[in-house]
This record gives structure tokens, sequence and C-alpha cells, in this order.
């Protein structure tokens, strides 16, 4: 595909005048989708900060948890995320990048007064799973971008919407360690503690319905063809003539190398023809 643009782009006589050309046209073609993926970034993004910055401060502070303990809580759930990234990653291939990451949105909200309400060693499991849930709507994200994005400026729009979405949830922490003061619980010795449980509970079922709600009224190109005979923005930025004739050629040796392997398919059929007879 970049070298099949590079072709049209070489065709064009003017590379970069071409190359700035597609970005005006995915601009003006897709600059609402462009808002949708950093709106969607930021929900992905505050959806991992939000359940995961402030959990090892609420393990300590309020359940009374030993540094060790929340190491070995964290090391758990961290096996849960790279589990659930895999595996939802994988199973979205086949039914779909929306609907995986809504279902498991779904779950991982269900799972969150478990992962902010229990205070004995059983919240290792609740962790294990709801961070399952969290990296495994996390793992459908960077083929689902790619598929969203458009093709002259696909890696671009990739790391821009992540990193935009990135900055717009960095005061994640900030936020729900502000919001734990108003909770406040009995003071251990001269340590002030808050209910950050109750925080994090009620920052993630509203993170969750965001990226939801977002997720589902978004678009979905499962199984994009990423090739440059699928890329309209190309025409109109290159133009007909350059990209038309790049194309025709890419078929042209499509179309040769086909009859190539049919014409060895028949030798290969009438060698072993020949030996069977011999």
């Amino acid at each position: 595909s970049y070298r099949e643009r590079q072709a049209v782009r070489e065709a064009n006589g003017n590379i970069s005048k071409t190359f700035l050309a597609e970005g005006r046209v995915a601009l003006k073609r897709h600059w609402l989708l462009l808002i949708y993926l950093v709106l969607l970034m930021a929900g992905f993004n505050f959806m991992s900060h939000g359940s995961q910055d402030l959990y090892p401060t609420m393990l300590q502070n309020q359940y009374n948890f030993s540094p060790n303990a929340v190491t070995v809580t964290q090391v758990v759930a961290n096996l849960g995320a790279m589990t659930g990234g895999t595996v939802i990653g994988y199973c979205s291939q086949s039914l779909g990048r929306r609907f995986s990451i809504i279902f498991i949105s779904i779950i991982g909200g269900a799972l969150l007064y478990p992962y902010t309400f229990v205070g004995s060693k059983s919240v290792i499991a609740a962790a294990y799973f709801e961070q399952f849930c969290v990296q495994g709507a996390w793992g459908v994200i960077p083929i689902h971008l790619m598929e969203l994005s458009p093709g002259s400026f696909r890696t671009f729009v990739v790391g821009t919407s992540y990193q935009l979405g990135n900055l717009v949830s960095s005061a994640s922490s900030t936020i729900e360690s502000t919001i734990g003061e108003r909770f406040p619980l009995p003071p251990k010795g001269k340590t002030p503690r808050y209910e950050y449980g109750l925080v994090i509970c009620i920052f993630m079922g509203c993170v969750f319905a965001y990226v939801i709600i977002l997720t589902l009224v978004g678009p979905e190109y499962l199984g994009r063809n990423f090739d440059i005979a699928h890329d309209n923005d190309m025409a109109e930025a290159a133009g007909t003539d350059a990209y038309g004739s790049v194309v025709h050629n890419r078929r042209g040796y499509a179309a040769n190398d086909g009859e190539g392997e049919s014409s060895d398919d028949g030798h290969e059929k009438g060698a072993h023809t020949v030996a069977e007879r011999v």
C-alpha cells in the first residue's frame, strides 16, 4: 500500500504537492471523524487511568493493604489486562469491533462494585477480571482506529488521536483524589483517609457509560481493505490520471501473475500425467 501511494505521488509529478493535497482532502472529508476519534480516545484513556492510577492508593489508604499486598494485587491485575487485550482483540475479528468494546465494557461496569468495595485479599480476583475488561476493550482499539482512519494519514491519525485523548484524560487521578477528599474516613494516626473506592466506582461508571454510548453511535469498518484501489481520497488528491494509471498497472500485474500461476499449474499437471504414464 505504501509503495502504491508513492507511485501515485510520483506519477502526479510533484510528491510534496500531492501529499499536501491528500491532507486537505482528508480534513475536508473526515474532520468530523477525526474529532470523534479524539473523543473516543479520551474515553478510553479515562477508562484505563481512572481504574488504575489511584487504585494502589485506595488499597493502602482505605483498606490498609501492606505494600507487598498492593504489589501482588497490581501484578495479578496486569496479568488480567494482558489476557483481556489478547483475547478480546482476537475475538473482535469475528464478533465485530463495536460489539466487542460494548460487551466487555458492560461486563467491566458490572464488576466495579467488587473491584472497589471488597476490602479483603479476595479483591485480587476482582482486580484481575476488571482489568481483563478494561484492557480487553483496549485490545480492539489498534485495528479499530486503523480501519477508521483516512488511508493517506492512517498512522498519523492513530497516533495523534491517542495522544490528544491521553492529554484530555491526564487529570483523571487529580479529579478522583480531589473528589475523594469530600468523603473522609477516620484517620489512621496522623494519616488522613478517604473513601477512594466510592469515587473510583462512580467515576468509572460514568466513563464506561460514555465509552459505550460513543462506540454505539460511531462507525465501524470491519475488514476494511487498505489497498489504494479502495481509497477514494487518493483519487481526488492526486487526480484521476495518476491514480488510474497506478491502479490499472497494479491490476495488470495481478492478472499476469494469475496467468503465470495457471500456466505453472498446467505444466505441473502435465508433468504428473507423463510421470504416471511412464
